[in-house]
């Protein structure tokens, strides 16, 4: 009888160890929603486009409020989603209508989905506003598609392509400072549709200058300051489409963003 009862406890926690492990494998890529803690940024809707989103007001901003990226119906969902495509970023002019959340972050994890209508799409997914994940459709280099822009390769292998939705989900921690000096690197973890393809990559500098985001401009891009910043979304005249964005905030107290 004992035996029995012990053998039926194994099962039960051989189980719940599955059931864990499957819960947790859920919590990245398409489809994933905000857990516990998090705040939802972007729901589809207009209201919540204009209650918590903004033009970045960097140096070549040409667009003006209300933001004029518009909604539009999911082409392979249901529901609504946010299209990328606003006049003033035609033809490539990063800067001159990037929207970034009205709050501001240091260290959070944060989950956000695209899908890119045609080949060539172009956009990115700035951390804090400074660091750029790549969204580039048809490049596999270091500046191409799932890149920590010219740091790393791109993890081209776990993209699904045109006409399907894609999912950056990321735990970010920021520079660390000690009597103004910078003494840790930004440092960044990035499953790319699940899969795991970016980890603790330490962050050198901002790139694309002062068009690019905060601090692009001091130093070339190497004089990161203490300031946190939002997440930001980039427009450059293409129709790529973004929906399901939410962050939560995290206070990582030791260099170590895997998860």
């Amino acid at each position: 009888m004992k035996r029995n009862i012990y053998k039926g406890l194994v099962n039960s926690l051989a189980l719940l160890s599955v059931a864990v492990g499957a819960a947790h494998a859920q919590q990245k890529g398409v489809g994933v929603k905000a857990p516990a803690g998090a705040e939802v940024y972007f729901d589809g809707s207009r209201k919540m486009l204009d209650d918590k989103w903004t033009y970045w007001e960097g140096p070549r901003l040409s667009a003006t409020l209300p933001i004029k990226w518009y909604i539009v119906n999911d082409p392979a969902g249901k529901g609504t989603v946010l299209n990328t495509n606003d006049p003033a970023g035609a033809g490539g002019r990063y800067g001159a209508a990037d929207i970034v959340t009205k709050d501001t972050f240091r260290d959070f994890r944060a989950h956000i989905e695209f899908f890119i209508s045609k080949p060539g799409g172009n956009s990115g997914v700035y951390l804090q506003n400074r660091y750029e994940i790549q969204v580039l459709d048809g490049d596999t280099t270091s500046h191409g598609m799932a890149a920590v822009i010219n740091e790393t390769p791109s993890p081209y292998y776990a993209y699904k392509g045109v006409g399907k939705w894609n999912a950056y989900d990321f735990v970010f921690r920021a520079a660390r400072f000690k009597d103004g000096k910078r003494v840790e690197q930004p440092m960044v973890t990035l499953y790319f549709n699940g899969k795991k393809v970016h980890v603790n990559h330490k962050i050198s500098q901002v790139w694309g200058g002062p068009n690019s985001g905060i601090d692009g401009g001091n130093d070339g891009g190497k004089g990161i300051t203490d300031t946190p910043g939002g997440l930001k979304l980039q427009a450059e005249g293409h129709e790529v489409l973004y929906r399901n964005i939410w962050i939560k905030r995290l206070d990582l107290k030791e260099p170590n963003t895997d998860f």
